[in-house]
């Protein structure tokens, strides 16, 4: 992924911002203890993971379910796929795998969330819910030049409105006025607690600016996006440290997904976070195969 990519990441503070104030508040209303830790990353294509699918694999997506329990499934965002093509996928993947399709550019993007994108919105999702019990999360990621602008607020309140209830939303905004503004951020945050929306968290090299730290439902969704750099590993450490306090205040689900420039570089930056989260929490995921001189980098 490009988004926030930066010439010279050893120049960036990656230093991760203190908790919103009613983060802790949103988690401590929560009773349950953690429920679900999905991680992954954003493709299964080999062109895109080089070296990490054994000689002979033909079924990429088969194989890359038996390594990691989720993926965040960005060829929704590019195509309108139907519920053959939707069962196929699911029919290739264990029955705990999970699916987080990102919502249509043409309703995002195109449309802007204006009036006019229901008909194409109510054929995806006839498709995505096809995944049934393997359906995660859906979420939308409105442009970068979405701002907060009277207009936009409205189109975003009435997208809102409109999406079934009965399925997960977290939305990821990128303009950085949402976050500047105090008041437009708190009519943000309220909008998305009010509506059990999930409030994306992004982690990118060039885009410190959006790092709000402000969670809105017991879920974390995080999109942790490596700069290729050594920093891609130290960073994860403060993470690991922020998710601990987050399960201790009463976080319910955590959906952390690693993309990086170069995409080859994913499975080992996720098979660490795996290994750390699993000391750190007392989590059992697995931690993926990985070619021979990747395990003995990360110590297995």
């Amino acid at each position: 992924m490009k988004f926030g990519n930066v010439k010279n990441p050893e120049d960036i503070d990656f230093t991760l911002p203190a908790d919103h104030p009613d983060t802790k508040r949103v988690l401590s209303a929560n009773k349950s203890s953690l429920q679900t830790v999905s991680v992954g990353c954003a493709k299964w294509n080999k062109s895109d993971l080089k070296g990490f699918y054994p000689r002979g694999i033909k079924d990429e997506l088969e194989y890359y379910a038996t390594q990691f329990n989720s993926i965040e499934l960005n060829a929704t965002f590019y195509n309108l796929y139907k519920e053959d093509q939707i069962l196929k996928w699911k029919e290739r993947t264990p029955a705990d795998f999970k699916f987080f399709p990102k919502l249509p550019r043409y309703v995002s993007h195109i449309k802007r969330l204006q009036e006019g994108y229901q008909d194409y919105l109510n054929d995806y999702l006839v498709g995505i819910q096809a995944f049934g019990e393997q359906l995660g999360m859906l979420f939308l990621q409105v442009h970068d030049n979405f701002g907060p602008k009277k207009e936009n607020i409205d189109r975003l309140k009435n997208f809102i409105d409109q999406f079934p209830k009965d399925l997960p939303l977290a939305i990821e905004l990128r303009h950085t006025d949402w976050f500047s503004d105090k008041g437009i951020a708190d009519e943000i945050y309220q909008l998305f607690e009010k509506n059990n929306i999930t409030n994306v968290l992004v982690d990118s090299a060039g885009r410190r600016d959006i790092m709000h730290m402000r969670l809105t439902t017991p879920t974390a969704f995080v999109r942790y996006v490596g700069a290729n750099h050594e920093s891609d590993y130290t960073r994860l450490d403060e993470w690991i440290e922020r998710i601990k306090e987050w399960k201790e205040q009463g976080l319910q689900n955590l959906y952390f997904f690693i993309h990086q420039n170069i995409e080859k570089e994913s499975p080992l930056l996720a098979a660490t976070f795996i290994k750390k989260l699993n000391e750190a929490i007392g989590t059992d995921i697995k931690i993926p195969s990985l070619p021979e001189d990747a395990q003995v980098k990360l110590g297995i």
